[in-house]
């Protein structure tokens, strides 16, 4: 039977056999596509053979094999393009001009070893010659390359980004190992920080121990941590950490420090020399006054070398001071990346975070300058991982980033402080999220501690999903009981700079701290968001902004129990009729 009858000139054969033979691959086996309208037969890779059905034709099966018609017919002596259902024709690949003769060593290749000479991608039409890019093609691909890396660069670099720009807005305040910038009537809206609170006398320090090692005398009963230059956890200190909220010297070591450690300190040994100290001392009947003297009275920063005669702190007050301590998305973004390469030791990284800051130009002891092609590529992919952070940020995907079923509560760390999705293995999600939106890592902020340390479930969404519009009035139910043992707030930040929401209001939060707080007769709280107040709820409401987004956070200072086995939970945000 022939069913691969068809009328052709031997022009038409020429020019198909021409058609045909462009597609071919450099390797002895075709390069399957897979199934078509025709050649919908039986291919078997072990042999290299493929069985006729009904339909097929000579051209049809090199379409699909990527083989011309002319090596199909000298591959399987055919002397016309005659072929029978059911029959077995040898479908070996091509290379080159003689690539149909069957040499004592070809042997069949093996299906997706071979790539086909032309690909449609994402990236658009794709074309090789016998396996090897083309001049266009390898254009694109670096592009590509280039772009792809750039983005990944970007999302891991988020935490040292935010360290350097955090470093330099301190500084503008004071030198390293010197100073603490104390908010002293708390920090409000005019400090552009990413989700700090007005409920706590906020404490920052920035010290660096590129020349010798550096002591931090804290005072009691207040509450922090020692984050280094990647921005990873180091030590708890105060209340969580090993003074145990009494108050202690900790001696911060450089990295790799190998000189004498006195007694009396608690030893830190952090992998970078630039690290991060940021503590709170508390309110006293709602008052920071207390909490403000008692870290001047005995907070000390000094080298190790002065133990015997410290330098007094510098204190500089950054209550009501228009100040920034947001890392920038743009092209600057990279430059402070370039700064904590060339200043920390890799060894405080890994070898593939740093192979892709190389990739883009960003290195250890070289001069970071890209030409202009790389310099578009760097600034497209900043706005395109600003986007992306935005986006797991305000609309994570996994269901592990959630409180609760079917509930809008977030979870601060996903993948716990450590951010890893198992041991060993990094949440990358998780990380790159909480980089652009907090700052401050500890386990004290995480982990399971009924009565100590904190915990911060928030959400941008409302109990339908939808993000927050400051045109309109919200409600938030907080049941009777809530789990703290020391104190609750409800804080509202905006959605561009994640920091507090800048209206009318100098505190934008309502707190159990805050003496006027309307308690329903059940002990519960309902807290409003919205332009205007309702009715006698004034002291029970945030001011929102028509036209802007915002997101809030609930702390809870002191978790009991009941907030960790999830007995008690706080309502979803509703929409006001």
């Amino acid at each position: 039977m022939n069913i691969g009858r068809f009328t052709h000139t031997l022009n038409t054969l020429a020019l198909v056999a021409t058609f045909a033979g462009c597609f071919s691959v450099g390797s002895a086996m075709a390069a399957d596509q897979g199934p078509r309208h025709h050649a919908e037969g039986q291919y078997e890779t072990v042999t290299a053979t493929y069985v006729v059905v009904e339909g097929d034709d000579l051209i049809a099966i090199g379409e699909r094999f990527e083989v011309s018609v002319d090596d199909l017919k000298a591959q399987n002596k055919l002397s016309s393009n005659k072929i029978e259902v059911g029959q077995k024709l040898v479908v070996a690949g091509t290379s080159g001009s003689s690539a149909a003769t069957q040499y004592k060593m070809t042997t069949p290749i093996a299906p997706g070893v071979p790539t086909p000479n032309t690909l449609e991608t994402s990236l658009g039409t794709l074309h090789l010659s016998d396996g090897v890019p083309n001049a266009d093609t390898i254009e694109i691909i670096y592009d590509n390359l280039d772009r792809s890396r750039a983005l990944q660069a970007y999302m891991l670099a988020i935490p040292m980004v935010n360290q350097a720009s955090m470093r330099d807005s301190l500084r503008k305040f004071g030198p390293d190992n010197q100073t603490d910038v104390i908010w002293e009537q708390l920090v409000d809206p005019k400090t552009v920080e990413l989700t700090a609170n007005d409920n706590t006398i906020y404490n920052f320090i920035w010290i660096d121990t590129h020349k010798e090692p550096v002591v931090l005398e804290v005072p009691p009963m207040s509450l922090g941590a020692i984050d280094d230059f990647w921005y990873r956890w180091v030590s708890d200190i105060g209340i969580t950490g090993p003074d145990k909220g009494k108050g202690g010297k900790y001696l911060i070591l450089p990295p790799g420090y190998k000189g004498e450690v006195p007694q009396g300190y608690f030893v830190v040994r952090p992998s970078t020399y630039g690290n991060w100290a940021p503590f709170r001392t508390f309110l006293v009947d709602g008052s920071p006054k207390p909490g403000v003297e008692s870290v001047k009275k005995t907070l000390k920063i000094y080298p190790l070398a002065d133990a015997a005669n410290p330098a007094p702190v510098k204190f500089a007050n950054a209550s009501g001071i228009p100040s920034n301590f947001v890392f920038p998305g743009d092209y600057s973004f990279w430059e402070l990346l370039s700064q904590v390469i060339q200043e920390e030791p890799s060894e405080g990284s890994d070898p593939t975070t740093l192979g892709l800051f190389a990739s883009i130009g960003i290195e250890k002891g070289k001069p970071f300058n890209p030409d202009e092609r790389m310099k578009k590529i760097l600034t497209d992919a900043a706005n395109i991982g600003a986007v992306t952070a935005r986006a797991l940020a305000f609309k994570m995907r996994e269901k592990d980033a959630y409180f609760y079923p079917d509930s809008q509560w977030r979870l601060p760390f996903f993948g716990g402080y450590k951010f890893e999705v198992s041991p060993g293995v990094s949440n990358l999600d998780g990380a790159a999220f909480f980089y652009f939106f907090a700052t401050g890592v500890t386990p004290a902020m995480e982990e399971k501690m009924v009565g100590k340390g904190s915990q911060y479930p928030w959400t941008a969404l409302d109990a339908d999903g939808n993000p927050f519009d400051g045109a309109k009035t919200y409600k938030l139910h907080l049941p009777p009981n809530i789990p703290v043992k020391d104190f609750w707030s409800v804080i509202v930040y905006d959605t561009q700079t994640r920091s507090m929401l800048q209206t009318d209001q100098q505190a934008p939060s309502v707190s159990s701290q805050n003496a006027g707080v309307t308690v329903n007769a059940d002990g519960s709280v309902d807290v409003f968001f919205g332009p205007k107040a309702p009715e006698g709820m004034e002291n029970n409401w945030v001011q929102t902004i028509p036209g802007k987004g915002w997101f809030m956070i609930l702390r809870l200072y002191g978790p009991l129990e009941p907030w960790f086995n999830q007995t008690w939970r706080p309502g979803e945000i509703e929409l006001q009729p």
